[in-house]
């Protein structure tokens, strides 16, 4: 049975790796515009705070001191912001490069980190997971007291999911992100998005998220169906499927919390967002 009744967390991916700012000039880029960009989306419903850092010349870095100064950012400007650090193996390849987010002390560790569980083809490049990466990465995580945001873009990603519970590298909480509409992935149907619920794990948290034109028709289903939204610039830089209207983080937030509000679903504050998701 659908519950509707739960409060709606959405979770905003705000940079990604890939969109510059020829792409789309709201794109924050340095950690000052980041923290600016992620509270005015905590104001418009964003509770989860998805962060990849980049440099000044907009490029992609793994570096910790750059996910520090992101994070403390964030959290000075909303006090127990939820933060999620990328993990991605899109660009970094090796356990030092991916891991360094997630050494961070303080106030600017993470409460999550991503973990994609296989390896995918995007539009033009590959995200490579071996079993010994994921497994490794789950283990610093656990190590860390972080919890892994479980990224899903196929079916046999949530049977490795079990597989690594039954092994007990991943243990409760179990966070996931349903991410569907990608060339090369399982695509946005309603049909995915619903065999993809049934095989979660029972008591899983689960955002669901579309990629490019399909973001907001799988928001307003994963909504529809009692579970949480992903959204954000990283995953589409447009309100329209024809790309003539650019988005904002914050234009992509209002959007989802309107649905959530059509449903008579309230948007969690940040302490339930922190039961919700199993965090202290």
């Amino acid at each position: 049975m659908i519950d509707l009744s739960q409060p709606v967390v959405i979770n905003l991916a705000l940079t990604g790796m890939v969109p510059r700012r020829a792409d789309n000039p709201a794109v924050p880029i340095t950690p000052a515009e980041i923290a600016a960009d992620a509270l005015r989306c905590f104001h418009a419903g964003a509770r989860i705070f998805h962060i990849h850092a980049r440099r000044p010349d907009e490029e992609p870095t793994y570096e910790r001191e750059l996910f520090a100064e992101i994070t403390r950012g964030i959290r000075a400007a909303i006090p127990g912001a939820v933060i999620c650090s990328t993990t991605s193996g899109r660009l970094y390849r090796t356990f030092e490069q991916r891991s360094d987010s997630l050494n961070v002390d303080g106030d600017c560790k993470p409460d999550l980190a991503s973990l994609t569980l296989g390896s995918l083809n995007f539009p033009t490049q590959a995200s490579v997971n071996e079993p010994a990466m994921i497994q490794r990465l789950a283990l610093a995580m656990k190590e860390r007291g972080i919890v892994p945001e479980l990224e899903i873009f196929d079916f046999g990603m949530i049977d490795y999911a079990h597989y690594l519970i039954g092994r007990k590298i991943l243990q409760p909480p179990f966070v996931f992100n349903l991410l569907l509409g990608s060339l090369g992935t399982a695509a946005a149907t309603g049909l995915n998005l619903a065999m993809m619920i049934e095989r979660l794990p029972s008591g899983s948290f689960w955002s669901a998220a579309g990629i490019g034109r399909f973001q907001f028709s799988m928001n307003a289903l994963g909504l529809t169906l009692g579970g949480h939204a992903r959204t954000g610039l990283e995953d589409n830089l447009f309100l329209d499927a024809a790309k003539q209207h650019p988005a904002s983080n914050e234009l992509l937030v209002a959007r989802a919390a309107r649905v959530a509000e059509s449903l008579g679903r309230p948007i969690a504050t940040t302490a339930e967002t922190r039961l919700l998701l199993g965090l202290a």
